[in-house]
């Protein structure tokens, strides 16, 4: 048993085997004193849960992040399983929750990307020592993938009321106003603007401007503002949103009651499935008003400052237009756009980037 007395009067004992490994760990811990050097080993330390980081987390996507009703649902989801728990849970412990849910790539790597936001978090409050989020293997996403409305048929349906509506677009309408109708607004605003969940349910009404029809969007994903023109089918939606009791200084997507709704997958998930549309999600929304934004021959550089493409936008929106061209065209979203004259996009070649990636593609 080592027992120096360090700086201070304070004493430190420590285990140390055999009476020649005790005197070699006395002489370190006297060389240690004298350069300075302070004992690695918090022998009272502080034990720090899983719940407390998940709660410094929830503080901050509060006050930082835009989509923040999304983040804090992950973080009741991981703070359920593993609140109460050290914060320093095992790799393999971690590995095997993730590896046994149901996920898609992409909402693995958000709940990765979640629970990293937790450790780190707590690395830079001192409450922990590293994050053992980064040996979580990253998945590959599979971004190529475009759907929009009307892309199938939907499957078939016992119910009388639906019968008649044979394409995707009226079947899930139909099912919307006959179940979920208050929420129609948020389903015709995400089908005329191509805003992201995140954008769509953390806008205030200061943001709005029913007098000029546009939507201006202070925090996007890309970090750049976007301003979108609304349609008269959005415009007359965010009417219907403005009837409801609301402040003017608050989110404008709120239930009936006036109090804030933070998604959508509690109405609008049921009412897919009841629809019988395949592999459609909330996104696929989004993807339809590109879609028809190129159908109507809006050119590519428009629908890529409207629809606010993060990488590679030119090529994302060529996807798009090449995606949706076998459906036809819909001259509805058209007349809200005048097509960009190809004279400002031309590149040294005297070809304009529009047909640069038309020829490429």
């Amino acid at each position: 048993m080592v027992d120096p007395v360090f700086r201070r009067g304070r004493r430190r004992r420590e285990k140390a085997g055999s009476r020649a490994n005790a005197i070699d760990l006395y002489r370190k811990r006297k060389t240690e004193v004298l350069t300075g050097k302070k004992l690695p080993e918090k022998l009272r330390s502080r034990v720090v849960r899983f719940s407390e980081l998940a709660a410094d987390a929830e503080a901050y996507c509060k006050t930082n992040n835009q989509g923040q009703q999304f983040d804090l649902y992950r973080i009741g989801r991981l703070k359920e399983q593993f609140g109460t728990r050290t914060a320093l849970s095992p790799v393999k412990d971690l590995r095997d929750w993730f590896d046994n849910q149901e996920w898609k790539p992409g909402t693995y790597n958000r709940y990765k990307t979640t629970l990293s936001l937790l450790y780190r978090l707590g690395t830079e409050n001192n409450k922990i020592e590293s994050n053992p989020a980064k040996l979580l293997k990253h998945k590959t996403e599979d971004n190529e993938r475009v759907r929009f409305l009307n892309q199938f048929t939907p499957r078939e349906t016992e119910l009388e009321c639906l019968k008649p509506h044979g394409d995707e677009e009226s079947r899930l309408r139909a099912v919307i106003l006959k179940n979920y109708a208050e929420h129609m607004p948020e389903f015709e605003i995400a089908l005329h603007t191509g805003m992201r969940p995140s954008e769509q349910y953390g806008l205030d009404w200061p943001r709005v401007d029913l007098a000029h029809n546009f939507v201006s969007l202070r925090k996007t994903k890309t970090g750049k503002p976007r301003h979108i023109r609304l349609s008269a089918i959005a415009l007359a939606a965010f009417k219907v949103l403005q009837q409801r009791p609301v402040n003017p200084e608050v989110r404008v997507f709120v239930n009936i009651q006036g109090q804030p709704l933070r998604g959508y997958k509690h109405w609008f998930d049921p009412a897919v499935e009841e629809a019988g549309l395949r592999d459609f999600t909330w996104y696929c929304l989004r993807h339809t008003f590109a879609s028809r934004l190129a159908m109507a021959g809006v050119d590519l550089l428009t629908i890529s400052d409207t629809y606010g493409a993060q990488d590679n936008p030119e090529d994302e929106a060529v996807r798009t237009s090449r995606a949706s061209s076998q459906s036809g065209r819909d001259g509805s979203f058209g007349v809200l756009f005048s097509c960009r004259k190809p004279e400002r996009a031309r590149n040294r070649s005297g070809r304009t980037k529009c047909h640069r990636y038309c020829h490429r593609h």
